[in-house]
């Protein structure tokens, strides 16, 4: 290959920028191909393994990014819809109150009316004229009684007022929120976007033999970080078993193997970790919140040696990729873009920690 290809690929590197090595989220069960030794006569055009790892450390970077970014979207989506279904709410408040308001003003015009009929007395004047004793004593009755239901009536009228004030200040807070997670998805959706294209036109720059040589490098980065987890003893005390709803989260997880990953989706054609995660525990009857950074903040954290499978184990120290632990050192996740639902070693990421959907 010429000065120019490999120029263009060494530029497309640059281009992207320093960024943070990290581990590749890929299958980890097999072992490598040896790394081929350069040729002392290799041509000083040739893109080295050198090179491809470099592409390889770029790539992982803007799909972590990416990744990041796709949570943030997700937790965005997550609140647009709870801050929607909250107006819907308030609406329904706001229009029953109405017609509360309604009522109760009918009914003090009911009230004015028929004072209005007794030539405009009160009814306290009405039986001071009274001099039928019985009457008097029936009438005083009714006085009290029309009291306390003026006082009611006029009572409940403010609260009505007062809850419809609140709940239409309420709406339009909600509106304000709504209006401002929009922006933030929609910010999050572009730089999603930004970073899967930048990292599409990086790969574009390769052949097919350069091609074939980054998915053994990524595999054998996966392979090594799994091997250094193994090699610590770590299987040698985890042999938790799963629970009822862990066995069928499970059982939903791994039917999804070989589905596309999609950022953003839930299924049941496609997914990101997730989705892959939070559809999987739905189906055991266990809601989880949508996100990896979410489910790391509100499930209950468990040590690594008590895992067990259908347990969640979040990566990075962001929190930004989740996988579902299948026992024997091995997870199904949604690995990335242009990728499918896959198994994979547990080890194979860098772990930040673990958590129970059904603890």
């Amino acid at each position: 290959m010429g000065t120019g290809k490999r120029g263009l690929i060494a530029t497309a590197v640059t281009v992207i920028g320093a960024v943070a090595v990290l581990a590749a989220p890929g299958t980890a069960f097999a072992a490598p191909s040896p790394t081929p030794t350069p040729s002392p006569t290799s041509s000083p055009t040739t893109v080295t393994n050198k090179d491809i790892e470099a592409v390889r450390k770029r790539l992982d970077a803007l799909y972590h990014d990416a990744a990041v970014a796709t949570d943030a979207y997700n937790a965005a989506e997550e609140k647009a819809e709870q801050q929607s279904a909250q107006i819907v709410a308030l609406a329904k408040k706001i229009v029953k109150g109405q017609e509360r308001l309604k009522q109760l003003k009918a009914r003090a015009g009911a009230a004015a009316a028929a004072q209005y009929r007794s030539n405009g007395l009160p009814d306290e004047a009405q039986l001071m004229l009274s001099d039928n004793p019985q009457e008097f004593l029936d009438a005083t009755g009714r006085v009290l009684q029309g009291q306390r239901a003026t006082k009611a009536l006029i009572a409940e009228l403010t609260r009505t007022q007062q809850d419809l004030k609140q709940y239409a200040e309420d709406a339009s807070a909600q509106w304000t929120k709504l209006e401002a997670g929009r922006k933030a998805k929609a910010a999050a959706k572009k730089k999603v976007e930004q970073q899967i294209a930048a990292a599409e036109q990086l790969e574009s720059q390769l052949e097919e033999r350069e091609k074939a040589r980054l998915a053994e490098l990524e595999e054998e980065a996966a392979h090594k970080a799994q091997s250094a987890w193994l090699d610590s003893g770590i299987l040698d005390e985890i042999d938790g078993k799963a629970s009822d709803a862990g066995k069928i989260a499970v059982q939903f997880a791994t039917t999804q193997i070989g589905k596309p990953y999609e950022w953003g989706a839930e299924g049941p054609d496609s997914y990101d970790c997730s989705g892959l995660t939070s559809q999987a525990w739905a189906s055991a009857g266990k809601p989880i919140p949508r996100t990896s950074q979410e489910q790391w903040k509100q499930l209950q954290h468990v040590d690594i040696k008590d895992m067990r499978p259908g347990d969640l184990i979040i990566y990075f120290d962001d929190a930004s990729h989740v996988a579902m632990y299948l026992g024997e050192g091995a997870i199904v996740h949604a690995p990335r873009p242009g990728r499918t639902v896959t198994l994979a070693g547990a080890g194979s990421m860098p772990i930040l920690g673990v958590v129970r959907p059904d603890a």
